[in-house]
């Protein structure tokens, strides 16, 4: 396009600082310190949920354990029982009685060596449980930390929305009327130079790139009628001209 109104392209201006205004808020919404702090707060939970699950996997295995060793120990404990009741009864022979004896004797060996073993076990088990319940606790308290950032997320989405759709309803007003070939060559340079696509011509500088116009372009620039769409240069942006 070649022309459009200079009251128009002025008004861009103002389209343009509230496009800048949204861009800046949505990476706000992006980048809110409580969405790194929920990465760092998922990985550290996913690490623990890994080691409740070993730690948990670990004290059934020697809850069963303890279990066979606590039956082993009633096995044996119940045979001296019957022997020892045999024994008492006077009823078998010196013969049967001294098998009876050498069993018992047998059996309270083994009683003690099956009693350590579930005492050994017992006490694994009693460690796991400790650090199990150690992992349980971190883990709700992590939980709830979660909670806590997700709230403070949550907050942060409600405020910057609440922001952006003010600006965007600024915006729809200061874009409204504006020339509609100004306004399609606007969206289109944005889209194509990163969410800006007009810049002022203040003195000598365009305020798009930062750098000063020779002074060739300005004149010609300044030569042309004030209704004249001009770009810069350098970066390519609508150039708009507050002075002459």
């Amino acid at each position: 396009m070649t022309s459009a109104p200079a009251a128009d392209q002025r008004r861009l201006l103002d389209v343009q600082d509230l496009d800048t205004r949204l861009a800046q808020l949505a990476h706000k919404r992006r980048t809110l310190p409580a969405l790194a702090r929920l990465v760092e707060i998922d990985a550290q939970l996913a690490d623990l949920q890994t080691a409740l699950v070993t730690s948990r996997t670990a004290a059934s295995d020697l809850r069963t354990e303890l279990a066979k060793a606590e039956a082993d120990v009633a096995q044996v404990r119940g045979r001296a029982a019957r022997d020892q009741q045999r024994l008492d009864g006077g009823q078998v022979g010196a013969k049967d009685a001294q098998a009876l004896t050498s069993e018992l004797a047998s059996l309270a060996t083994r009683q003690a060596h099956l009693e350590d073993v579930e005492l050994e076990v017992m006490e694994r088990l009693e460690a796991h449980e400790a650090v199990l319940t150690d992992l349980e606790q971190a883990h709700a308290a992590l939980v709830a930390n979660r909670d806590e950032v997700v709230a403070e997320r949550d907050a942060g989405y409600a405020e910057v929305d609440a922001e952006s759709a003010r600006v965007r309803a600024e915006r729809d007003r200061a874009a409204d009327g504006l020339d509609a070939g100004l306004t399609a060559l606007y969206e289109r340079l944005r889209g194509q130079l990163g969410g800006s696509g007009a810049a002022a011509l203040r003195g000598n500088r365009c305020e798009g790139c930062r750098l000063e116009l020779n002074p060739l372009d300005l004149e010609a620039i300044r030569a042309r009628p004030v209704d004249a769409v001009v770009r810069c240069e350098e970066c390519g942006r609508i150039l708009v001209r507050l002075t002459d």
